[in-house]
């Protein structure tokens, strides 16, 4: 396992800046989740850790180690590709155990053992002798994440690993790879646009949009107190609702107001600045409840349904408020067609308010959030 450091890292391909000085310390055994848009400069950063690609300012240490400029084989890292990379005239054994010698100063016995261990790992003993032709997807992925076991590294780096599996696979594969890394607990770092692998694998998820870091957090953390609209938005799914208010106080009680609603904040911090000043209101569908479901003394607000669309677990509505659109979360089997109005209700400790630049200056909640990086502004 070894401790990684990325100060001010960039990576500029002529006059574009893909990478815009992140900042990050991953720790010894931690999986990490880069996640973000296409073109986010996710994997870009991926690849500069391998050393696929050059730095082209900044400084990243891997083990207490400055790595600019070491080569790929000399890092002791291992990646795993998005498209696999199998050779398909090798066996599954000889793709996984290629480059082997030349990575390192490996004897046919040792070679032999890593493979025999990885693939127990892995649950493919029976697959060894079998071309990357011969198997199935699910296959293919577990023969490239051995090709990375057998290096025994001590950092993992895997590109968008599952994105090329159907939904159902992709849910077993993420499984897997969490039994695997609670095993190993080898340091791991994984890119992916998806923000349900992000939430799901990652003991912290790094968010990144136009080559910067936006916020990087523990998953829930990330949910409950986004640290700007982009990562409000981002995760999430479907996104949480913003519409725009005045934050106004009105006989001691501070309301934000809304051409369809008023709504009154609890005193939280951030709360006294936004007194007066135009804001992005923020509330997630799941937290907008039907009055039915409420105490009888619960404000409501009306709405008027626009979509409907049945998920099984859930109803999502479409609903329009004063003009705006906001998103709705109602049992799956609720009798609701477009064109009602209906009643709902705003969850009180889950309300937050963005400033006109973006930042998240209010969250309702009572909780305390645990420290977590600033987005980078420039």
């Amino acid at each position: 396992m070894s401790h990684i450091q990325l100060d001010d890292l960039r990576k500029r391909f002529g006059d574009v800046e893909a990478v815009r000085g992140i900042d990050l310390e991953i720790e010894k055994g931690e999986f990490l989740v880069l996640v973000g848009p296409s073109g986010c400069g996710k994997s870009t950063t991926l690849r500069m850790l391998a050393g696929l690609e050059d730095i082209s300012e900044g400084e990243l240490r891997i083990a207490d180690e400055r790595v600019n400029g070491v080569a790929p084989k000399n890092r002791n890292v291992a990646m795993v590709f998005q498209n696999y990379a199998l050779y398909p005239h090798m066996t599954a054994a000889e793709n996984m155990k290629f480059g082997m010698k030349s990575a390192g100063d490996y004897g046919d016995d040792e070679i032999e053992r890593r493979l025999d261990r990885a693939a127990d790992i892995l649950d493919i003993p029976e697959l060894m002798e079998r071309k990357p032709g011969e198997l199935s997807g699910g296959e293919r992925q577990r023969v490239a994440i051995g090709r990375a076991l057998v290096r025994e590294p001590e950092v993992f780096l895997l590109d968008e690993p599952l994105s090329n599996l159907d939904a159902k696979l992709r849910v077993q594969m993420r499984a897997e790879l969490l039994k695997l890394h609670q095993e190993l607990q080898t340091t791991t770092v994984y890119v992916t646009h998806d923000q349900t692998e992000a939430m799901t694998l990652g003991d912290r998820v790094a968010v990144l949009d136009a080559g910067q870091l936006q916020q990087v957090a523990e998953p829930q953390e990330l949910y409950d107190f986004p640290a700007n609209r982009f990562v409000a938005e981002f995760i999430g799914n479907p996104a949480m609702n913003l519409v725009p208010v005045d934050v106004v106080e009105d006989g001691g009680e501070v309301r934000a107001e809304h051409e369809g609603f008023s709504v009154g904040l609890p005193d939280q911090a951030g709360l006294d600045d936004a007194v007066g000043q135009s804001a992005h209101f923020g509330i997630r569908p799941e937290d907008v409840s039907l009055a039915g479901n409420l105490p009888a003394d619960a404000p409501t607000h009306e709405i008027t349904v626009s979509v409907t669309e049945p998920l099984g677990e859930s109803l999502l509505m479409h609903c329009d408020v004063g003009g705006d659109e906001i998103q709705v979360k109602a049992e799956p089997r609720a009798e609701i067609r477009p064109g009602d109005d209906i009643e709902v209700g705003f969850d009180e400790e889950r309300l937050h308010l963005f400033d006109q630049s973006g930042d998240a200056v209010y969250h309702s909640t009572s909780a305390t959030p645990k420290t977590s990086e600033a987005p980078l502004t420039e």
